[in-house]
Formats: structure tokens, C-alpha cells, sequence
């Protein structure tokens, strides 16, 4: 891929979704198998799962296929909580001031007041659904705690520090109570589109279990994107193993546009496992700062006092720099979190979970203070979509973290992300319900126009080679320099597998992998980190969590504005910029 397009420049309208025939796909066999339905959801987090109850409540036919099983997504994973005005005194346009300030000026602020005026009703509905909540002890009341960027409590928790893994139980319940078709095991690799260039359904490979094996295509007129988001790009991540970006890059292989790659959110309070732990790596949820534990460096001094008015509870960016800044003032690789105040009985009580990962890691924080380091966490960037989490290609949806919704803008405020979720997929659900796309299930047309492209893949031992590439030059501290180097190897192994794919002969230096799901992911990354490099190299300056050491200020007479990427049939990736924060339709009128 290439970049083209220089400088901020005004915003030009999109049409109506990619031209048949200018799709690019993944190297992989035909479809051998297909079923029909309305509504195809990829993904089993709460975006998913809550989109899906809500399309087949409304009479669609709808199929949820998800790359594992279906409560093995990111969101059983989230361990503080989900944000919502819900308590007394508190109010959505409290909600509203401290996601703007969190977003450091790039959020949509339409899309924010739609996510806390709406996001109150979302959570009962969802308590409806079957999750259950912390209640405030002899009462009935949710209990509510505080996050870093939140001046009020409102973050409400389940089962002390396992939120997400009780939402996930009530959604997956629900899901089989309804009887809804899933498909589990399943990495689907591309968007299928019609002559029209409308979407008309995915292909996916089953990884022999279920029903299916091997290439399949689910056909329908719409597609929800609930992939999660792309932590295994980086080589630490508090992200599972699935999250390799697969939904970002199939949209942009399928013509729509993503917004906001590079800012990547590093949690800031990551148990430190060592210099040469990767993969996923135990969170140590902000909930334990929003509960009194303290940041502190070996000699036990609170560091953030005096550096924000909310000291350890300042937004997530602001607490990752300061603790890489003092990390590199006393030449050391982590901090220390502090809550031996707390006392065995709410560790065993408020944080089970994390004392159960910090115990498993031989480290008591009832007794000792806990090592932590920034690791990547969550991509406030995404597909773009609209309020109706429409993206620019017809019948394509984008909802929760693979989506980029202008909510978050440069740093998300911490537990908007189930919120947001959860919100968008009840508005994709109306939207898909209300208006319904056409769908003739015995027209020939739902397949994919003939690409005039692949993107090669990329051989599976490469994957740490990217992960370890954008940890070295797009981590928590970026420069054109470190950038420069990261987009040169990344550009050095996409031309090595183009080269492999055009020549695949005995003897040559790099023989092309086959297709199976090893290469796919590892190809998904590539094209992600390439993107993301790519908008990080163009944002010169320090906005949110994205940091650039060259480019230490905010610009906003510049840079208040997101950029809008696509990737052309030449695989060429377009840069544009919007005229403002805000984001322009993503379908023409």
C-alpha cells in the first residue's frame, strides 16, 4: 500500500460506496457452502450480540458469526464497568462535558449527546435482558463507581471487577434463548457485494467445528460489523488473541472509510510481566484508582498530584505519559500502583479478578505494591459510520470498537466502550428494521463482483515481526523518526509477500504462504498497522493519546479534524481530512 494526498484539506462528499469491480479480497478458495439470511452480525461483544436480539425481535432473519466462541470476545473481558448517567445528581450533559474533554477536541459532539442522552434507557434495557448489576449494600440501588475523566460516579460494575463477563453471560443467554443461528469459529474475510456495489453478505471459513467447514458465504443485504478492535497489532495489548483487526481491514479491502487509527488508547495500568512479555497481558482496571489506590514510583512518591486536578483519575493519555515520563526520568520500565490500604476483604470482595491475575503473576497486592506499564488497550478509531452506524458502503454497519463513531475522538473517556456499544447497536437495529435493504434470495447477484486485486498474504511467523515493528515506532511515544523506521519494515514486508505472491516458485527467497487462518490474520494486521502508521505519520502533533515527541503541542488550527482513509483497487491508500471535528454524511442524500 501507498499513501496518497498531503496536508489538511477540505472534506469532499462520498457517494454512494465503492464502483463494482474496484474491491480488493484476501487470497483464499471460493465459498463451497452458503446459507440466506436478512441480517448477518460479525461478532459476539455487546455491540454484537445486542444488535442481533434487536434485528431478530424485529422479524429479520439474522446470523451471528463470531471468529471463537460466542462469549470469547473482548467485551467478557472489560473489567470496570459500563458509564451512564444513572445517579442522583448526575445528569447525560455532566456525561457529555467529560467525554468532550477526554476526546481533547475531536469528538462529534452530536454523537456524544447521543450516546449519554440515550445511554441511561440503554442499561435498564439491557438489565432487562437478564445482566445484573452491583447493588449499594441493603438496597436495590445500582452501585456506582468513578473512572479516570469522570468527576461524578457512574460507572456501574458487576460481580466487582467482572462487568463485561456478566454482560457477556446475559447477551449469550438471551442469544440461545431466541434461538438465534450462530455460526462460532469463524474468521470471515470479505464483504460480498452486488452489481450495484450494495452489500450482499460475507465469506467466512469455518474452523473445523459446527455445522460448516472451511469457505462459506452467508448472503444477506446487511452486514453488521461488531469485530472488536486490533490490540494484536501491538506486541503487548490487554486485547484477547482474536483482536487482529479483521473487521477494519475488510472494510477498507471493501472501499469504506476509517477514521481515527492513530489514536490507539494505552490503559495505563497494565500489570508489568517484564521486557519481553507480548501477547495479552492482565488489565489492572481504573476502577482500583477510582476506588482511592494510588500511582506511585519505587521510592513511593504519588507522582500524578500536582500534575491534573483528578491526580490518578485524569484521563487515561494524561496518566500513560506520566508514567512513561517518570519511568524514563529514573531509568526504569514501570510504576507502582498502591492499594495495600484497601485491606484483604475488598480486594477478595471489590477486585476478585485482579487479585486472582496479580496472585497468578506471584505478586499480593494486599501486601505490595503492583508493577504497571501503558500496554494497547483499545482503537478510539475505526469504520467510519453515522449516527445510524451506517458506514460508506451501502447495507455495511460498524458498531462498537471496530467502529468510528466521532464519540471518543482523540481518548476515549473510560467505560464509554460498552456503553457506545451498546447504544449504536440499538440504532443500527432500528435503522436495518425500518428501512430494509432489497433482498431476493433467488437472484443470482449477491456475489462478489470479480476483484481486480489481492492483498498478498503474509506468511504467519510474521506477525510478531509486525507486532514488534509497531511497538518499537507506534507505541505510546511516537516521532517522525521512530514512525519513519515503523512504516519502512512494514513497507519492507508487504513487499516481500507481494513478491512472494508473483513469483511462489521452488527456491525463491519468500515462498507465499497458503491460505488458512494464520496468514489471513496476520495479513489483517499488516494492513491495519500500515494505516495506522500512515495517519500517524500525518498528524503532526501531541493530541489525546496520540504523542508525538517531534510535535509536543496541541494544533488545532491544523489538526482539529480527522482524517478519512481508503485503500483504491491499486491498494493504494487515499488520505483526506474533514473541514471540522465533526464528521460529514457517510451516505450521500
Amino acid at each position: 500500500m501507498t499513501a496518497t494526498g498531503t496536508g489538511p484539506a477540505p472534506a469532499t462528499g462520498t457517494g454512494p460506496g465503492p464502483a463494482p469491480g474496484t474491491r480488493i479480497r484476501l487470497n483464499a478458495p471460493e465459498p463451497g457452502w452458503s446459507i440466506e439470511a436478512d441480517v448477518v452480525v460479525v461478532g459476539s461483544g455487546v455491540a454484537g450480540l445486542t444488535a442481533a436480539l434487536r434485528c431478530a425481535a424485529a422479524g429479520r432473519r439474522t446470523v451471528v458469526v463470531t471468529k471463537a466462541r460466542l462469549d470469547d470476545g473482548s467485551t467478557r473481558w472489560a473489567q470496570g464497568g459500563i458509564a451512564a448517567a444513572l445517579g442522583d445528581g448526575d445528569t447525560p450533559e455532566q456525561h457529555l462535558a467529560d467525554t468532550l474533554v477526554a476526546g481533547a477536541g475531536l469528538c462529534d459532539e452530536e454523537a456524544v449527546r447521543t450516546l449519554v442522552t440515550e445511554g441511561p434507557a440503554a442499561v435498564h434495557r439491557l438489565i432487562a435482558t437478564g445482566a445484573r448489576f452491583d447493588t449499594a449494600p441493603g438496597g436495590e440501588e445500582i452501585a456506582l463507581t468513578r473512572e479516570g475523566g469522570h468527576h461524578r460516579r457512574r460507572i456501574a460494575h458487576a460481580g466487582g471487577d467482572a462487568t463485561g463477563a456478566e454482560i457477556s453471560r446475559a447477551l449469550v443467554e438471551a442469544v440461545r434463548d431466541a434461538g438465534l443461528r450462530t455460526i462460532e469459529n469463524a474468521l470471515v474475510l470479505d464483504l460480498l457485494t452486488d452489481a450495484d456495489g450494495r452489500t450482499s453478505g460475507v465469506t467466512l471459513h469455518v474452523m473445523g467445528e459446527g455445522q460448516h467447514d472451511g469457505v462459506g458465504a452467508v448472503h444477506a443485504p446487511a452486514v453488521v460489523l461488531a469485530t472488536g478492535g486490533m490490540g494484536q497489532v501491538f506486541a503487548a495489548t490487554t486485547n484477547p488473541a482474536v483482536s487482529t483487526g479483521d473487521g477494519v481491514a475488510l472494510a477498507l479491502r471493501a472501499g469504506a472509510e476509517v477514521s481515527d487509527l492513530e489514536f490507539v488508547q494505552f490503559h495505563p495500568t497494565v500489570l508489568y510481566l517484564g521486557p519481553d512479555a507480548e501477547g495479552q497481558q492482565p488489565l489492572i482496571s481504573e476502577a482500583v484508582r477510582g476506588e482511592g489506590a494510588h500511582l506511585v514510583d519505587a521510592d513511593g512518591t504519588r507522582f500524578m498530584v500536582g500534575q491534573h486536578e483528578l491526580a490518578e483519575l485524569a484521563p487515561r493519555d494524561i496518566v500513560a505519559k506520566a508514567i512513561m515520563r517518570r519511568a524514563h526520568e529514573q531509568g526504569v520500565e514501570h510504576m507502582y500502583l498502591d492499594g495495600r490500604h484497601f485491606g484483604a476483604a475488598m480486594w477478595e470482595s471489590r477486585f476478585p479478578t485482579i487479585l486472582a491475575a496479580c496472585r497468578a503473576h506471584h505478586i499480593d497486592p494486599v501486601t505490595e505494591p503492583i508493577p504497571v506499564a501503558p500496554a494497547a488497550h483499545y482503537a478510539s478509531g475505526g469504520v467510519r459510520t453515522d449516527l445510524r452506524g451506517r458506514t460508506t458502503v451501502p447495507g455495511l454497519y460498524a458498531c462498537g470498537e471496530v467502529a468510528c463513531t466521532g464519540v471518543h475522538g482523540a481518548n476515549r473517556l473510560a467505560s464509554n466502550s460498552l456503553l457506545e456499544g451498546l447504544v449504536f447497536a440499538e440504532r443500527i437495529a432500528a435503522d436495518i428494521t425500518e428501512n430494509p435493504a432489497p433482498h431476493t434470495p433467488a437472484d443470482p447477484a449477491p456475489v462478489a463482483a470479480a476483484p481486480r486485486a489481492t492483498l498478498p498474504l503474509l506468511a504467519p511467523e510474521t506477525r510478531t515481526a509486525v507486532q514488534r515493528i509497531m511497538a518499537a515506532g507506534a507505541g505510546v511515544l511516537r516521532s517522525a523518526e521512530s514512525l519513519a523506521r515503523a512504516a519502512a519494515e512494514l513497507d519492507r514486508l508487504h513487499r516481500e509477500a507481494t513478491e512472494a505472491a508473483e513469483t511462489n516458485t521452488p527456491g525463491a527467497a519468500h515462498k507465499a504462504p497458503e491460505p488458512g487462518v494464520e496468514a489471513w490474520e496476520a495479513t489483517n494486521l499488516l494492513c491495519v498497522a500500515r494505516v495506522l502508521v500512515a495517519a500517524a505519520r500525518r498528524r503532526e502533533e501531541t493530541r489525546g493519546c496520540h504523542w508525538r515527541e517531534d510535535h509536543p503541542d496541541r494544533d488545532d488550527a491544523s489538526w482539529r479534524r480527522h482524517f478519512r482513509i481508503t485503500l483504491d483497487a491499486a491498494r493504494a491508500l487515499t488520505v483526506r481530512t474533514t473541514a471540522t471535528a465533526g464528521f460529514p454524511p457517510a451516505l450521500a442524500p
